[in-house]
């Protein structure tokens, strides 16, 4: 089974059961931002030969967001003509528009990022009511699910004087509750569900040219405390979820502060990985009133922007070296590595299975094993760079393509 995180995900699990039978991928890799997906049988062993069948196509402009999936309808994100940014939602079933919303929100990011385009990055967050969106020039904007209208929107550059993030709006924001949590140019921000009210700035930044958050945080129960798990460009954190104060800190180095992978918990211990400076594992504990965080290991597994899931005591990280990799979480070492894929991977799993999004637009389907990796099959869905996070509810597969959403269903040919 995926190792939980201990993650409070009250408001999301509510949100998905008002449905009945209806399952949701609500948030940034999944309910609970770890990627597992709520299945009642195992995924078919096959992709090709018919088993996962096309249900619709939406075209769309390019961007980096992965798709939002309520009960009926799926959230867009998209950038126009290198000037607005476009948010839409379309039935679940047929891919029809219902609603659609924009506003001017384009920018060019800097250096080797500009390779990939300037397209609008972070995932939004569905509290079913609230759609939460980031736009590239630190805006969060909260928008009704059902009608497409803007409830408010929040603009860091104002709120905090601040000359916004270099490469663009990038953290996907967290909800909790009546709250949602987001790391901008400012710092993290804790903000009210309904209004958009800011209830408190913490982790501070000062800005420069390269500032802004590349990470997303986590929520969970570490050392017996309830936290935030954030890391920033330099360092990795615990905060306080209710005041904003910071619990421990660890510096991260890095490359250019190429700190990107979203935090992976493991009981009390958070393993990340980063483009110049490996790997590492820590152990948070109780020390006194505040908390020690020692390093357990460190090697020169280097990951790039692929955020890994833990399964049955393993860790499966695709690396900067475009190889997937199966790490011992107790001392850092590899079981095995794979041949290179593409530059990107994002995953959902299913029990043992893992179904993966291959930035070269590829399906791969693989059973998770220590012992070796065990390829199931393997399917082309786009000619398109496939950078946005991988989708599955229920029997349907989101794959969102750079030019367009695809959505599948296996469902017929479950257990073939």
């Amino acid at each position: 089974m995926l190792l939980r995180n201990g993650i409070a995900v009250a408001s999301l699990l509510a949100c998905c059961l008002q449905a009945g039978e209806t399952t949701q991928w609500t948030q940034w890799r999944g309910n609970a931002r770890t990627c597992e997906v709520s299945a009642e049988r195992p995924w078919p062993a096959r992709l090709q030969g018919g088993t996962l069948r096309e249900m619709y196509r939406v075209p769309l402009g390019p961007g980096y967001s992965g798709p939002i999936v309520s009960a009926d309808r799926v959230f867009l994100t998209e950038t126009v003509n290198k000037q607005r940014e476009v948010i839409r939602a379309v039935d679940r079933s047929t891919g029809q528009e219902l609603w659609k919303i924009e506003w001017e929100g384009a920018m060019s990011v800097p250096f080797f990022a500009a390779s990939n385009g300037s397209w609008i990055r972070a995932t939004p967050a569905y509290d079913g009511t609230l759609l939460f969106v980031p736009g590239m020039l630190d805006v969060l904007v909260a928008i009704d699910g059902e009608t497409g209208r803007e409830v408010w929107r929040q603009d860091f550059r104002k709120l905090f004087e601040t000359g916004g993030q270099t490469f663009g709006f990038v953290c996907s924001p967290l909800i909790d509750g009546d709250h949602v949590f987001v790391q901008t140019s400012g710092g993290l921000v804790k903000l009210h569900c309904e209004t958009g009210k800011l209830v408190w700035r913490s982790l501070r930044e000062t800005g420069g040219m390269m500032g802004g958050a590349f990470s997303s945080p986590m929520l969970a129960e570490v050392a017996g405390k309830r936290q935030l798990i954030v890391q920033t460009r330099a360092k990795l954190c615990g905060v306080d979820p209710e005041t904003g104060a910071e619990l421990w800190s660890v510096a991260i180095a890095s490359f250019r502060d190429m700190n990107i992978l979203t935090p992976t918990i493991i009981g009390d211990r958070i393993f990340t990985s980063c483009y110049g400076g490996g790997a590492v594992m820590f152990q948070v504990s109780r020390e006194g009133d505040g908390f020690a965080v020692n390093e357990l290991w460190k090697n020169t597994t280097e990951a790039y922007m692929s955020s890994p899931v833990v399964i049955d005591g393993a860790i499966y990280l695709h690396l900067r070296n475009q190889r997937l990799a199966c790490l011992d979480p107790a001392t850092g070492e590899p079981y095995w590595r794979t041949t290179p894929f593409g530059k990107y991977w994002s995953m959902a799993v299913n029990q043992q299975q893992v179904l993966a999004l291959d930035e070269a637009g590829d399906l791969i389907l693989f059973n998770a094993d220590k012992d070796e990796f065990r390829l199931s099959d393997r399917l082309h869905v786009s000619d398109a760079t496939a950078w946005a996070h991988l989708a599955v509810a229920d029997d349907q597969v989101f794959v969102r393509a750079l030019d367009e959403l695809i959505v599948y269903n296996w469902s017929e040919a479950a257990g073939n």
